[in-house]
């Protein structure tokens, strides 16, 4: 009886381990509701929002002083189209979004996409509707409004010019003015910023090797150009007073042909202009002579914000971090307002401009270089605090009346819009998690340090929902960018908050999964970010993906014949890497829209490459970029791969994966194809973001968990 009773209860617990293993599916852990676009009014007492509800996206909204959610717009199928650019009048009364587009690309973000099939692709378009609610108003064709001070009208880009139209102020009139260009002039306008009468709207015309700042003033008939040079100016930004504007200065594309593998610096300052006639820019800010000084690359750039009259506020990356500093508009002395050895982003100031808000990778726990928390200083003194310790991820503060908002997440709990008011925080939006949503059954991913094989210093993250007293196979994810940092929790962006839900999925099902933030990437310094003979120029940071690689191998838990790996763009171009140099190491793979040729990808000028315009290592590069290219190795893959892109891809085109699966084909090498019709590199309809991570852990388990 005892021997009975022994058997059952073994078999009974192997079926619950089997159960335990399998008790949510991917689409449970992919029912969270993802907050993006983040915004304030002027005075911070109404925010918006946008929320993506399994591909349905809609606008949400809230006042002070509740706070409480609201659901603004009533948008109700999955069909792919993304809400940007959201704004709210400065007199609260309008709400403005674009609906359309993929603005995540590195081409064409502008223009329609159709993942849905639809016999007439949605357009890119302006709308608007009222903060209490009501229809919404299709003001145009066009992208990236911004709505005037005095409420009145908005500005927006529509085929690379600004135009603008009147908002509707008169609910009970039954004809509104059609919108009007208001000029038309050579290159590419962006960046639009009214001054703070509304009177006046200063842009950037991009004119590819050179840019401009200008303005226009409405009623008149004439560009007014600031400060001309041969250069490239961006980032205007008005003084409070609406005098004088400051911006980015970096030189001109041109000169003589230098060397193409070797790392350059990008000068840049900051000016000031007024808008007196015939005045010159002067220079408050110059970066200093080094790599570090060069135009930082990290979000936002540099940040740039005039929000006093006394403060200047922007970022660099010259002491080897992506700090917040501060500086008189006249010049002088900078203050280093975020001093530490961490990165500064999704940088705002306060509604009364006294205050600059941030999230950073920093904290009284080392293993918050791979989170990020709030932080607060203020504009003139270096008094930094961390409003949010402890294991979350929070990320894109705003300051509102009596206290902050921002987007919070953590390693099980999804991310939901939090607010910080009188001591306490509180989710405005923890309400749209669905009960399915499998919070409680997600693993604690354990920060990992190895070093890689030239010995660099190497993080990661692994998932694991063993007691690690068995070999289970494993997986290696390589995030994309690459400038990337994935963290000890949700990640801010929704695309990788994709790669860190199936890291979990994948967990679930019995794999050890271990998330690799190579060189490249962001979180760690300059010299991290920027190191030599990387991407198409060596491809140093394969070293660490290797290295990841042994070092899974190594671990008692883990089954070292049964190592896969995955990535989606930058990932799928190492995750290839990896498939062709070492296919005794890595099993098996999937490749999602990887590079696999980066003569395709980055072509190198045919200038530089013959002629008197010859680059003096032109040979040495056509060279040294094919070798660090997948396709340099096709000859010792051997390793079965699982190629997934979508056709209208923005950022790697689809011809990356037909010529080599093409290649591969010759070879005879095991593949499996998926092909997404009509879709972007960001799988903007959520059933096809389903369909792509679905079918990579199905070809992780058909082929490792045998």
């Amino acid at each position: 009886m005892n021997l009975r009773f022994l058997f059952f209860f073994i078999l009974f617990t192997c079926i619950q381990v089997g159960v335990m293993g399998q008790n949510f599916t991917f689409e449970a852990i992919k029912s969270y509701a993802f907050p993006t676009e983040l915004v304030r009014s002027k005075q911070g007492d109404k925010i918006a929002w946008s929320i993506d509800e399994k591909g349905i996206r809609n606008v949400y909204v809230a006042e002070a002083p509740s706070f409480v959610a609201r659901k603004l717009t009533n948008f109700k199928e999955d069909d792919g189209q993304e809400i940007t650019s959201i704004s709210i009048s400065d007199d609260g009364k309008w709400v403005l979004f674009v609906r359309g587009g993929d603005h995540g690309a590195n081409f064409d973000d502008e223009k329609a996409v159709n993942p849905a099939g639809n016999a007439e692709p949605q357009t890119v378009r302006v709308m608007q509707i009222a903060f209490v609610g009501g229809p919404i108003r299709v003001i145009s064709e066009g992208d990236f409004p911004v709505i005037s001070p005095d409420n009145k009208v908005v500005s927006y880009i529509k085929e690379g010019q600004p135009w603008v139209c009147k908002l509707d102020t008169n609910e009970n009139e039954d004809f509104l003015e059609a919108p009007v260009r208001l000029f038309k002039t050579r290159g590419s306008v962006h960046s639009l910023a009214w001054s703070p009468k509304g009177n006046k709207l200063a842009f950037v015309a991009n004119r590819y090797d050179h840019s401009f700042i200008g303005y226009f003033e409405l009623g008149k008939s004439q560009v007014n150009w600031l400060d001309p040079a041969f250069a490239k100016d961006f980032s205007p930004r008005w003084s409070p007073d609406g005098t004088q504007i400051v911006f980015i200065r970096t030189p001109a594309s041109g000169g003589s042909t230098d060397s193409l593998t070797q790392r350059k610096r990008i000068p840049w300052s900051i000016r000031k202009v007024s808008l007196s006639e015939g005045e010159k820019s002067s220079r408050v800010w110059e970066a200093p002579n080094t790599y570090r000084g060069s135009l930082p690359t990290t979000q936002g750039g540099t940040n740039l914000f005039w929000p006093r009259m006394d403060r200047l506020i922007f970022t660099s990356y010259h002491d080897g971090w992506p700090h917040a500093y501060s500086i008189a508009p006249s010049g002088g002395p900078i203050l280093l307002l975020s001093p530490g050895d961490f990165m500064v982003e999704h940088v705002r100031t306060s509604a009364d401009g006294n205050m600059v808000l941030f999230d950073a990778n920093t904290g009284a726990d080392i293993t918050d270089k791979d989170r990020r928390h709030i932080c607060q200083v203020s504009v003139d003194k270096a008094d930094m605090k961390v409003m949010t310790p402890g294991v979350g991820i929070e990320w894109s503060p705003i300051s509102v009346v009596g206290g902050y908002v921002y987007i919070g997440a953590g390693a099980q709990m999804a991310p939901q819009v939090m607010l910080a008011s009188s001591g306490a925080t509180r989710s405005l939006t923890s309400n749209l998690i669905p009960a399915e949503f499998p919070e409680k059954l997600l693993v604690q991913p354990k920060q990992v340090i190895f070093k890689s094989l030239d010995g660099l210093t190497i993080h990661g993250q692994v998932f694991d929902s063993s007691n690690g007293t068995q070999k289970k196979p494993a997986i290696i994810f390589v995030h994309g960018g690459p400038p990337r940092q994935m963290l000890l929790g949700w990640h801010y962006s929704d695309y990788y908050a994709n790669a860190y839900a199936l890291n979990q999925y994948l967990a679930n099902l019995g794999f050890v999964v271990l998330s690799v933030n190579y060189r490249l990437g962001i979180g760690y310094g300059y010299d991290f970010h920027n190191p030599k003979s990387a991407g198409q120029w060596g491809a140093s940071e394969y070293l660490d993906i290797k290295a990841a690689g042994e070092w899974l191998a190594q671990q008692s838990f883990v089954d070292s014949k049964k190592i896969g790996i995955y990535g989606g763009s930058y990932g799928g171009y190492l995750t290839a890497l990896g498939l062709a140099r070492d296919s005794k190491l890595f099993a098996a793979g999937v490749d999602i829209h990887g590079v696999h040729d980066w003569a395709h990808q980055r072509e190198i000028p045919l200038e530089s490459l013959s002629g008197p315009h010859k680059a003096p290592d032109a040979d040495w590069a056509t060279s040294l970029s094919f070798r660090s290219s997948p396709i340099s190795s096709v000859d010792t893959w051997k390793s079965p791969v699982l190629f997934i892109h979508a056709d209208d891809d923005r950022n790697v085109p689809f011809s990356q994966s037909i010529d080599l699966i093409n290649r591969l084909q010759k070879k005879k090498v095991p593949m499996e194809t998926m092909v997404i019709v009509d879709d972007t590199h960001h799988w903007m309809k959520f059933s096809n973001a389903l369909k792509v991570f679905q079918a990579t852990a199905d070809y992780f388990k058909a082929k490792l968990l045998k």
